[in-house]
């Protein structure tokens, strides 16, 4: 543990000088955990982003349905998160920046808000929130690459001591908690498998208003979702070379760091394509490719598109989730690297409905194979099915809740 507590000392003198160019003092105290308590015996949930937190909403909002009575601490590290958790509106929850790992900062954010469980979402495994959280602690949507196994596995006392902590693992994955358990996860604390992004409902609310409806036709638009550095001048290549026989195909765009759209647009530009941006708020009228470089919007991309190309696929990164195009009965296409997701991809390749490509050429194909709308239809529903949830939502809670104080 001293290892950890000097590395997480010089992490945090770093993430603070971070905070304080980004936000002044008021982004050094949220990491300090010094932004203002709400009264009560709290339940503390942490995810490291919006898409962490997005694949565990159905369940946090079955468990506040399920006890109402329940208050929940909900900590991010990344501001889009936090949005996006603001508007999903519960009054339950209260949303704060995640504060640091620091021994003295945990104490006091667990004394402060009167925390009696903490529940960690995927790869958040914290040491000093682990031990000292003062009931029990939870890792719900358990994903442990065998990477990061490895890089934990070259401290093996600290590891065996942040896992004794732990009461229940809900793993993604069977691999995933075969690495916990390897890595000291004791066979007290109770384990299953159920992977919470197959839980995702499209939302009800917050979906495109006219002006974007009006401007896409879904039969006649696809997107691209969360793409990364090297994926976007295949996808506008493939977008290119499908245009030739469907001259009305329209591309949306989603990066998954937008951060980076000077150089997609320069990409586009150079591809000949018009284009509209959404962050400038310009029109998608009329033009051949829209820019979706904004933060928790994507469920609008997919409620828009017929076809939905998965990032993350096309360059070494493990492509991205499958789960919430397929809750909007997207037909889905992706490159060859989804070993983030290996149990559904295997499946539906498996099934014969996996729509893999692997470069500009065949993503235009796949574009074009799949032009009309009841081609679009047939796939997505096929793919749709394969990716139901394996466990029913009542066992899954059941699971949490027999584990939570006062459930």
């Amino acid at each position: 543990m001293l290892l950890y507590r000097i590395l997480i000392s010089l992490f945090a003198v770093i993430e603070l000088f971070r905070a304080a160019r980004r936000e002044g003092w008021a982004g050094v105290q949220a990491r300090l955990g010094l932004s203002e308590p709400e009264l009560g015996p709290h339940i503390w949930l942490h995810g490291a982003s919006n898409g962490e937190l997005a694949s565990a909403r159905g369940v946090l909002e079955a468990m506040i349905a399920a006890q109402p009575d329940l208050r929940w601490l909900v900590t991010c590290n990344s501001a889009s998160g936090l949005d996006v958790v603001r508007r999903w509106g519960f009054a339950e929850i209260t949303v704060r920046p995640a504060p640091l790992d620091l021994s003295w900062v945990t104490k006091r954010m667990m004394r402060r808000w009167n925390v009696e469980a903490h529940i960690s979402l995927e790869s958040e495994i914290w040491p000093h929130r682990f031990a000292q959280c003062p009931g029990p602690v939870i890792l719900l949507g358990a994903r442990l690459s065998e990477g990061t196994a490895q890089t934990f596995g070259h401290v093996p006392t600290l590891a065996a001591a942040t896992l004794a902590k732990v009461d229940l693992v809900i793993a993604q994955d069977s691999g995933s908690l075969a690495r916990l358990r390897g890595l000291g996860l004791p066979e007290r604390a109770e384990a299953t498998v159920a992977n919470l992004k197959t839980f995702y409902k499209a939302p009800e609310a917050d979906l495109p208003d006219a002006s974007l409806t009006s401007a896409f036709d879904r039969a006649n638009t696809w997107l691209a979702a969360s793409t990364h550095e090297g994926e976007e001048g295949i996808i506008l290549n493939a977008h290119q070379i499908a245009r030739g026989q469907l001259p009305d195909l329209k591309l949306i765009l989603a990066p998954r760091h937008p951060n980076r759209i000077e150089a997609i647009e320069a990409l586009v530009e150079r591809a000949g394509f018009s284009y509209a941006r959404r962050s400038n708020r310009e029109s998608p009228e009329g033009v051949d490719v829209y820019l979706a470089d904004t933060f928790g919007e994507m469920h609008k991309w997919y409620a828009l598109s017929g076809r939905v190309f998965i990032g993350g696929s096309l360059v070494a990164k493990g492509g991205h989730t499958p789960y919430e195009p397929a809750a909007f009965e997207c037909a889905l296409m992706y490159g060859m690297d989804m070993r983030n997701f290996a149990s559904p991809a295997l499946a539906l390749a498996a099934a014969r409905v996996s729509n893999e490509v692997e470069d500009a050429d065949t993503l235009a194909a796949a574009l074009i194979r799949l032009k009309e709308r009841d081609d679009q239809q047939t796939l997505a529903r096929a793919q749709a099915t394969l990716l139901k949830p394996e466990m029913d939502m009542d066992a899954l809670l059941d699971c949490i809740l027999k584990v939570l104080p006062g459930a």
